[in-house]
C-alpha cells in the first residue's frame, strides 16, 4: 500500500523508489503483489508515469491514510528516541523550579542538549499527554493513568507590585484593593487566568483592565515598565528586588507543581536522571 501510495503520489515508480530510499526493482514487487492480491490493476503504467485505474481510485484514500500514519509513527519513534541520543525537551508553565533542575541536570550531564520552552498551562498537558515533550514541570498538573506525576513543591498565588507601590507594604491585600488596578495575568489556557477568574466571581468583585501577558518573565518586565500589578505563582521567578509579592485573602490555597513525565518516557535513562533529581 505505501509502494502504491508513493506511485501514485509521485508519477513514477523511478521517483517512488527515491522517495522510499529502495530499488525500483522492489517497489515494482510490491505494487505488483498488492494488484495480484485484489485482483485487477491499480494502475496503468507507461513511459510518461502512471494513471490510476476505477479500482485504483478506490484504493488511494485509504493508501495515502496508511501512509501517512506510518510517516506520523516514524517521526514519534523519532521523537522518542532523541532522549536516548543526548537530547531532552523540558517544558514549564513557570521559569522556577524548572531552571534549578535543569541548572543540577547540565552539572551532572554537560553533553546532553536541553530545550526549555514556557507554556500555558493547557498546552503544557496537552503536550504531555501527547508525549510530544520528555518533561514537564506543571502545577496542579491533571492527573492521568498515562503520566507519572511527583510534586516538587507547594505554592501560593501573591500579588506582584513594585516596591514603591502602596500596597507593597502590607502583610496581605484583598482583591478588592486591586479591583482597580491594571492588572497582568497571563494568557486564556494559563491556571493563573482560571484560578484568579474564578476567585473573581466567587467573592463577586469586578475586575477593571485586564492586560494579558505570555509567561512569567514578559508579566515581570511589564510590572516593572510601570503597566500594571500582576498575579502569579510566588516564587516563579529569580527575586527581584524592584519587585515586592504580597499575600492575597481570597487565594489562600497552596497549589502543587509537579514533575510530570509521559509513562512511556520514564524508560529512557535521562529521563529517570531527570526525574531523580528532585
Amino acid at each position: 500500500m505505501r509502494a502504491f501510495a508513493h506511485v501514485a503520489r509521485e508519477g513514477t515508480l523511478a521517483a517512488a523508489a527515491r522517495k522510499l530510499g529502495v530499488s525500483q526493482s522492489a517497489v515494482t514487487q510490491h505494487l505488483s503483489g498488492l494488484e495480484k492480491r485484489i485482483g485487477t490493476r491499480l494502475l496503468v503504467r507507461s513511459r510518461d508515469g502512471s494513471e490510476l485505474t476505477a479500482t485504483g481510485r478506490a484504493f488511494i484514500t485509504l493508501s495515502e491514510e496508511l501512509t501517512q500514519l506510518d510517516e506520523r509513527i516514524e517521526a514519534q519513534i523519532a521523537l522518542y528516541s532523541r532522549a536516548g541520543a543526548g537530547h531532552l525537551t523540558v517544558i514549564a508553565n513557570a521559569p522556577q523550579p524548572a531552571l534549578k533542575l535543569i541548572e543540577e541536570f547540565n552539572e551532572l550531564f554537560p553533553d546532553v542538549e536541553v530545550e526549555f520552552t514556557l507554556y500555558d498551562w493547557t498546552t503544557a498537558m496537552r503536550l504531555c499527554r501527547s508525549g510530544e515533550v520528555d518533561v514537564a514541570i506543571v502545577t496542579a498538573p491533571a492527573v492521568s493513568g498515562d503520566l507519572y506525576v511527583s510534586e516538587l513543591e507547594r505554592a501560593h498565588f501573591v500579588l506582584i507590585c513594585p516596591r514603591a507601590h502602596s500596597l507593597a507594604k502590607r502583610r496581605s491585600v484583598s482583591l478588592r484593593d486591586v479591583q482597580n488596578e491594571v492588572l497582568l495575568l497571563p494568557e486564556r489556557g494559563s491556571l493563573t487566568e482560571r484560578v484568579v477568574g474564578r476567585a473573581f466571581l466567587d467573592h463577586s468583585i469586578k475586575r477593571s483592565r485586564v492586560v494579558r501577558t505570555t509567561t512569567f518573565p514578559v508579566m515581570k518586565e511589564a510590572i516593572l515598565q510601570g503597566v500594571g500589578v500582576g498575579i502569579f505563582l510566588e516564587g516563579s521567578g529569580i527575586k527581584e528586588d524592584r519587585l515586592v509579592e504580597v499575600p492575597i485573602i481570597e487565594l489562600p490555597e497552596a497549589f502543587r507543581t509537579c514533575l510530570v513525565v509521559p509513562k512511556p518516557k520514564m524508560e529512557f535513562d535521562l529521563v529517570r536522571q531527570f526525574a531523580n533529581l528532585r
